[in-house]
C-alpha cells in the first residue's frame, strides 16, 4: 500500500538510473494531478519489471497510468459522498491490457498496413531510417505519391525502398509533414535531446490541468453506493486512434456515460471494436450546421469533452476548450496532441510507433538487443499510457470542479509521455523476458463487430467493480443523444 509519507519526486533528467518501483511512480502521478495524498493509502500494487520484453519500465508505464486513473475514480466516488474504497493493479495485467490483443470470431485482424513500417534510406540506411504510417488510406496514398509511387497492388514495399534511396530519412520527414502526412525519421536519443522539438517537450509537465473559465460548482447526479464511481457522468468521446479511445473506454469501465461520436467522412482500423467497449456510438458530419448544432446541444449537457483531432482542427468548429467553457461552464475539456501544445512540432501530426521513433525508443531498443534494425517497444505503451493520464486528468478535474468550481482543460500529449517514460531509467535484461501467458487476463463478448475476445481491466475494485455494461458497437449504432 502506499501512504502519503512515501510520494517521490522523480528526477525527470535521470535517463540511464535504474527505474523507481512503481509505487513511486503512481504517487508522483498522483501528485501531479493535484489529489490528496491520503487516496494513497487505499492503493495496493503487485508484481514488477520486467514482465513484457523490452530494456525499457514498460510494465511500470502501464501499471502506474492505470493506478492512478483508477484511484481517481475512487476519489472520484469519495467526493460525491462515499467511503473511500481498496483499488488494486497488477503489472502483469496492466502490461497486457495495454498490448491490445483482441480477437473477433476467432480471427486477431492485422495491425498494421502492408506499407507502414520502417525503411532504409540510402544504402545500408546511411541517410538514416524512415517509418511510415499507413494504416489510413489517405495517409497511404499520400506518402506514397510523395515518392511518385501508386496505392495499387502492383506496389511492393521494394518499391518504397528503392524510391527512399534517393533522399535522406530527414528530408522525407520534412516533406511529408508540410504535405499533412504522418512519417517520423529515426533519431538516437541524443540526436532528439538536440533538437527544438525535444526541448519544447522537455520544458512541458507530464500533463497539464488548468482552469479556462469562471462557473459554479456544478451538482453531480444522485447515485447509490453500489453504484460505480462516474455513474451518471456524461462523457463526449470525439477521439481516433488509440490514446483517446482508450481514455474513453476508461472512464466507461468506471460507470461514466461515454458517447463514442465518428464522423461519418472518415475512416476506422478494426481496433475500434475493442476500444468501444462500454461507449454509446454515434455519427455527427461536424462539416454541416446541424451537425455543430447536434454537438453543441450535446456538450450543454455533457461533464467531459474529449478531443483528439489535429491541432486547432475542433477549434476552427467552435468547438475549444475556451469555447465549450462558454458554452457549458464547468464542463472539463481534455486534449490529446502528438507532440505537445508548444514548441515547432506542437501542429504536428503523429501516433505512438511515430512518436517511438522520432524520439530515439526504436534505436535505444534496438541497442539493447544488438541490433543494427530498429527495434519497436512490446506494446504501444505511450498510446496506452497516455490515454490512463488522460482518463487521470479528466477525473482529477472534475474532483476540482467539485470542489472550486471553474471550466478546466486538460491536455496530454504522446511525446511528453514518451519523455516520462525514458525518464524512469532502463531495465536490465529487460529483452531477455519472456512473453506473458494472456488467456487469464482475457473475457469473451458478444459486440456489434462479432464475439470480441480482449484482455478485462487491470483496476479491482473492493465495492464497485469495473466493467463494460455496453457493447461495443459500430459507428452510427446510436443516435447521438444522451440516454
Amino acid at each position: 500500500m502506499l501512504g502519503s509519507a512515501e510520494i517521490p519526486k522523480i528526477d525527470i533528467d535521470t535517463m540511464n538510473a535504474v527505474p523507481p518501483p512503481a509505487n513511486a511512480v503512481t504517487a508522483d502521478l498522483w501528485c501531479r494531478a493535484g489529489l490528496p495524498a491520503s487516496a494513497l493509502a487505499s492503493l495496493t500494487l503487485t508484481g514488477s519489471d520486467p514482465v513484457m520484453p523490452s530494456s525499457f519500465a514498460v510494465g511500470t508505464a502501464a501499471q502506474s497510468s492505470i493506478a492512478a486513473a483508477a484511484l481517481a475514480a475512487a476519489e472520484v466516488r469519495h467526493v460525491r459522498g462515499f467511503g473511500r474504497q481498496q483499488v488494486s493493479v497488477d503489472m502483469l495485467h496492466a502490461a497486457v491490457e495495454c498490448s491490445n490483443f483482441m480477437s473477433l470470431d476467432g480471427v486477431i485482424p492485422e495491425v498494421w498496413d502492408r506499407f507502414s513500417g520502417l525503411y532504409p534510406c540510402g544504402p545500408d540506411a546511411r541517410n538514416g531510417w524512415v517509418r511510415i504510417h499507413a494504416n489510413f488510406k489517405h495517409h497511404r496514398e499520400g506518402a506514397l505519391a510523395l515518392l511518385g509511387l501508386k496505392a495499387d497492388d502492383t506496389t511492393t514495399k521494394a518499391d518504397v525502398i528503392a524510391a527512399l534511396s534517393h533522399t535522406t530519412a530527414l528530408d522525407f520527414e520534412q516533406l511529408a509533414a508540410e504535405h499533412g502526412l504522418v512519417v517520423a525519421a529515426l533519431r538516437t536519443f541524443e540526436e532528439w535531446d538536440a533538437s527544438e522539438p525535444a526541448r519544447a517537450v522537455a520544458r512541458l509537465p507530464l500533463f497539464t490541468i488548468e482552469k479556462v473559465g469562471e462557473a459554479d460548482p456544478r451538482p453531480l447526479p444522485g447515485m447509490k453506493s453500489s453504484d460505480r464511481p462516474l455513474t451518471g457522468i456524461r462523457v463526449l468521446d470525439l477521439t481516433r486512434i488509440l490514446a483517446g479511445p482508450v481514455a474513453g473506454r476508461t472512464l466507461a469501465a468506471y460507470g461514466a456515460d461515454v458517447m463514442l461520436i465518428n464522423s461519418p467522412n472518415l475512416p476506422n482500423v478494426e481496433v475500434i471494436a475493442e476500444t468501444s467497449r462500454g461507449k454509446l456510438s454515434a455519427q455527427i458530419d461536424l462539416c454541416l450546421p446541424e451537425g455543430r448544432k447536434r454537438l453543441a446541444h450535446l456538450c450543454s449537457q455533457a461533464h467531459v469533452f474529449m478531443q483528439g483531432y489535429r491541432p486547432g482542427g475542433l477549434a476552427a468548429l467552435g468547438f475549444s476548450a475556451e469555447g465549450l467553457a462558454h458554452l457549458r461552464p464547468g464542463i472539463v475539456c481534455v486534449s490529446l496532441s502528438a507532440y505537445g501544445h508548444e514548441g515547432p512540432w506542437a501542429q504536428r501530426r503523429g501516433f505512438d510507433s511515430l512518436v517511438q521513433t522520432a524520439t530515439g525508443f526504436n534505436h535505444a531498443e534496438a541497442q539493447a538487443a544488438g541490433s543494427d534494425t530498429p527495434k519497436a517497444l512490446p506494446m504501444q505503451i505511450l498510446d496506452h499510457a497516455s490515454g490512463y493520464l488522460m482518463a487521470l486528468g479528466a477525473q482529477a478535474a472534475l474532483v476540482r470542479q467539485q470542489q472550486e468550481g471553474g471550466s478546466w482543460h486538460v491536455r496530454v500529449s504522446l511525446a511528453q509521455t514518451a519523455h516520462w517514460l525514458r525518464s524512469m531509467g532502463r531495465i536490465p535484461n529487460g529483452l531477455a523476458c519472456a512473453k506473458p501467458e494472456i488467456e487469464r487476463f482475457l473475457e469473451a463478448t458478444d459486440t456489434g463487430y462479432g464475439r470480441l475476445v480482449a484482455s478485462t481491466h487491470a483496476a479491482r475494485f473492493a465495492h464497485t467493480p469495473a466493467g463494460w455494461t455496453r457493447p461495443s458497437m459500430p459507428p452510427g449504432s446510436h443516435l447521438p443523444q444522451w440516454p
